[in-house]
């Protein structure tokens, strides 16, 4: 079990990182975006590349940013029976959902985006804009690297939720968003 939580940790310490360094993204896309409407409104310049930056640090925010969000048990849900139930029922429901739900759609995803990004490498797929960002194939792989880290992530809260059922409550409590 002390394995299995120590795994559940490195995966936590991991998303809580990327979660962190992604969260100023959306710094920088306010900030690009103001460039934007000035050179846009005041100067009368449109500027592509700048413009597709924007669209690449939403996707990258909300994709890296998955992880982080399940975590911190930011993502929405159906809680009708969740919010009041026992600290044992929750971990069921966790585990449930975990095996019956997240992980089938983290290797769905997998398996439909692997080709999608494959193929996008293997022309080095660029935007279609003549001057856009010659990099719409790194933002593509980032699909991978979300179901990575959301397929990780959905791993930990399995194993915080087997401690829980396993009577470690105290070992589970480390594991959460709380702790960090």
């Amino acid at each position: 079990m002390e394995q299995l939580a120590k795994l559940s940790h490195r995966i936590n310490t991991l998303n809580e990182y990327i979660g962190r360094g992604t969260a100023w993204l959306a710094v920088s896309m306010v900030l690009v975006q103001f460039i934007v409407v000035i050179l846009r409104y005041v100067f009368a310049i449109g500027f592509i590349p700048l413009q597709e930056t924007i669209w690449y640090m939403h996707g990258i925010l909300f994709m890296l940013g998955a992880g982080y969000t399940l975590f911190h048990d930011g993502h929405v849900r159906v809680d009708i029976l969740y919010r009041e139930a026992p600290i044992k029922t929750k971990a069921k429901i966790d585990i449930f959902g975990v095996i019956f739900f997240l992980i089938p759609v983290c290797i769905l995803l997998w398996w439909v985006s692997w080709s999608y990004v494959v193929n996008s490498w293997i022309v080095l797929e660029g935007s279609v804009e003549t001057s856009g960002l010659p990099t719409i194939f790194l933002l593509k792989t980032v699909i991978l690297v979300f179901v990575i880290l959301l397929g990780l992530q959905a791993i930990s809260t399995a194993i915080r939720s087997i401690l829980i059922l396993a009577g470690l409550e105290d070992r589970a409590k480390e594991l959460t968003h709380e702790s960090f």
